[in-house]
């Protein structure tokens, strides 16, 4: 399994922070480091304040050599599609090639009125989402200088130059994740290298992977190309003291953490990635909540190498 760790920047860290991880894991030996694109915190005051995730992604672009960077997810009501592609493209340059975009409808509506971003209609944001990455990937795709053109409802393209491409061929892999029954895992079959559950139990984890191969096969397309992740988070003890006191360090009870997460004693957390691999699970996102504790990430790895 390809483990991967995560992170919520808006929750309180600067670009320093998230450094120390990246280095941290790409150093261990985890497959990529992502982090969440939010700008508002979900509990506690999230000071130092917010971070870009594509402007901290560029950073650690140049500032690491391995390792694979990306966002879970980055949300269509953020970013315009066009500058969108042009961002990311640069950032997979800068990275030579090892960045991945996972990008969604959005649903933080607090979040929008904080920064003053507009937030329409569940609908509405996901006919956005649908026509931003028409749009992404079919700039990536087009043959460099012979244009571009999208004629969509929300996002109309014309006299687009066609100059941006990513390092990767094929352009950029791009992450769909999420629980709904009908658009998700449809978008996911007709745009995605991956499709995502985030923070499911393994049995739900388990449906919605079958969910989504069935949408594949009604789209032509084989589920084998599909890679099947989950994001969970994660928190590891060695003894029963540390886990407490990593669990009291992100505001969690252990029991809570054991029971919806990666969690536990080390036998504990074995056996939850080993049934999320029955499950179908191929890629494991990692959810690290104390970027301050570089040593959960080496208790990690060394439980589940």
């Amino acid at each position: 399994m390809d483990l991967r760790i995560f992170t919520e920047p808006q929750q309180g860290a600067t670009y320093e922070d998230l450094l120390g991880v990246a280095r941290a894991a790409e150093d261990l030996g985890f497959g990529a480091f992502f982090r969440s694109d939010h700008y508002l915190h979900m509990s506690g005051d999230g000071g130092p304040g917010p971070t870009d995730a594509w402007t901290t992604l560029a950073g650690l672009a140049r500032d690491t050599s391995r390792i694979r960077l990306g966002t879970l997810v980055t949300s269509a009501t953020f970013r315009l599609p066009g500058p969108l592609a042009v961002t990311v493209a640069d950032v997979d340059r800068m990275s030579g090639g090892r960045v991945e975009l996972g990008l969604g409808a959005g649903w933080f509506e607090a979040e929008h009125r904080a920064f003053g971003i507009p937030f329409p209609p569940l609908r509405e944001r996901f006919d956005r989402l649908e026509e931003q990455l028409a749009l992404i990937t079919g700039m990536w795709a087009a043959p460099r200088g012979a244009g571009y053109e999208h004629d969509g409802s929300h996002y109309p393209v014309s006299g687009s130059p066609a100059l941006v491409h990513p390092v990767q061929e094929g352009g950029v892999p791009i992450i769909i994740g999420g629980s709904g029954r009908r658009r998700t895992p449809s978008l996911a079959a007709r745009y995605a290298a991956e499709f995502n559950v985030p923070f499911g139990s393994v049995e739900e984890t388990r449906l919605l992977f079958e969910r989504v191969d069935g949408v594949c096969d009604e789209h032509g397309r084989d589920p084998s190309t599909l890679v099947h992740s989950a994001a969970q988070v994660a928190c590891l003890g060695t003894d029963e003291a540390t886990l407490r006191r990593r669990a009291e360090a992100i505001g969690r009870e252990p029991d809570e953490l054991r029971r919806g997460g990666v969690a536990g004693t080390v036998e504990e957390v074995r056996d939850r990635v080993g049934r999320l691999a029955e499950a179908g699970v191929q890629r494991l996102y990692l959810q690290v909540l104390d970027l301050a504790d570089l040593d959960h990430l080496e208790d990690l790895h060394d439980a589940l190498a």
